[in-house]
């Protein structure tokens, strides 16, 4: 019989309903939003693919217990309750982090503590080994604790999903990678429309977009905690590597380029599309100021993750550039535009009341997504 796990993605504030749409584009069941994140179920070998293929979460989680905890010891009886067998092997590094928010139990250090007690403990009573060595992968286990509801939760993808493997360097100003698919699938842009960021950095909302139109997934080259542990055999998930490897249509990206001021970050922009596997040649960069970008080309899309002006010193002169944005447009009437931007001033300085408006964070800076139709 199939295996069905409750589990977990979280999400951004703002993004979680991109991450319950792909969820459902995916196959899950009992998808709902919540804040901070998306419940659903799913089996071992359909976790292991969302894992692959999903472009805005943050992390993929199994949800083993959520229950009312008011006390160190609801907590350690919750995680006691839990059957740790079929995720411990007998070596794991068990590795408790812990989150606390608007509850009785505020103080992470112990309640990672008195979890991992009750784990060992747990271990203890349903295998009689009498000692864990902890020389082997890690067991990534959260204890989130959130108005006293305490949810224990296997962290199944390691690493933020948003570590894709392809940026060995990010540049004076990140993206996340996440947040840059996010863009891209709330842009007007679609596979085919041609695709411009006059402002590219280090190319990541380019490279995400190269991912969507190629249908690559975005985890294809990199590797997650649930492959360490007792969840899947080596030979199935590499079975699902294949069958993904498999759907990617590199010759599908086309349209899509980039131009910067900064020859340096060109320099990045084009070593990370070499290691995220594309084409050197397909998407084409250039150095060139904002003010010459002219393109022959109709009915496109540009996008943008400008510079905000968090220094008084920076503010002016990126007010200018959100002036030349808005010339940039004019010059091309037939496109749209979207930039993303943490200056309550942005409207006002590009000229015109935006068609659309998004709220969305940036890390933990709170940021508009403004698209000009």
């Amino acid at each position: 019989m199939d295996r069905f796990y409750r589990c977990w993605a979280g999400a951004a504030f703002g993004m979680e309903g991109l991450v319950s749409a792909e969820l459902r584009r995916l196959g899950a069941s009992g998808v709902r939003a919540e804040n901070g994140g998306v419940l659903f179920e799913a089996s071992p070998e359909e976790l292991f693919e969302f894992n692959l293929r999903m472009h805005f979460c943050d992390r993929l989680f199994i949800v083993l217990s959520d229950s009312v905890c008011k006390s160190f010891e609801d907590l350690f009886q919750a995680v006691l309750g839990i059957d740790w067998r079929p995720f411990f092997s007998g070596n794991e590094a068990i590795n408790v982090s812990c989150k606390c928010t608007r509850s009785v139990l505020m103080s992470p250090r112990d309640c990672q503590s008195v979890a991992k007690k009750a784990i060992i403990e747990s271990l203890r009573r349903s295998s009689g080994q009498k000692v864990f060595p902890e020389s082997g992968p890690a067991l990534p286990v959260l204890v989130s604790v959130r108005n006293d509801r305490a949810r224990i939760m296997l962290n199944t993808s390691g690493d933020a999903l948003s570590r894709r493997g392809y940026r060995t360097w990010n540049g004076e100003a990140p993206l996340r990678e996440t947040l840059a698919a996010a863009l891209v699938e709330l842009s007007p842009w679609r596979p085919g429309v041609p695709l411009h960021d006059p402002c590219c950095g280090t190319g990541t909302l380019l490279i995400e977009a190269a991912f969507m139109a190629s249908r690559r997934a975005p985890g294809l080259c990199r590797s997650f905690a649930m492959e360490e542990l007792p969840l899947l055999s080596p030979g199935v998930m590499e079975d699902i590597r294949h069958t993904l490897r498999a759907e990617v249509k590199p010759e599908a990206v086309c349209g899509i380029s980039g131009s910067d001021l900064d020859p340096e970050a060109l320099v990045l922009a084009r070593r990370h599309v070499a290691q995220a596997g594309l084409r050197p040649d397909s998407i084409p960069l250039s150095c060139l100021p904002l003010q010459e970008l002219q393109l022959e080309s109709a009915g496109g899309v540009f996008l943008c993750n400008p510079p905000y002006g968090e220094r008084l010193s920076d503010q002016k002169s990126c007010r200018l550039l959100y002036r030349d944005l808005h010339a940039l447009r004019d010059r091309h009437p037939s496109w749209s535009l979207c930039a993303l931007s943490s200056d309550p001033a942005f409207e006002r300085s590009y000229g015109q009341k935006a068609s659309r408006k998004r709220r969305l964070y940036n890390g933990r800076l709170e940021c508009v997504f403004y698209c000009f139709d």
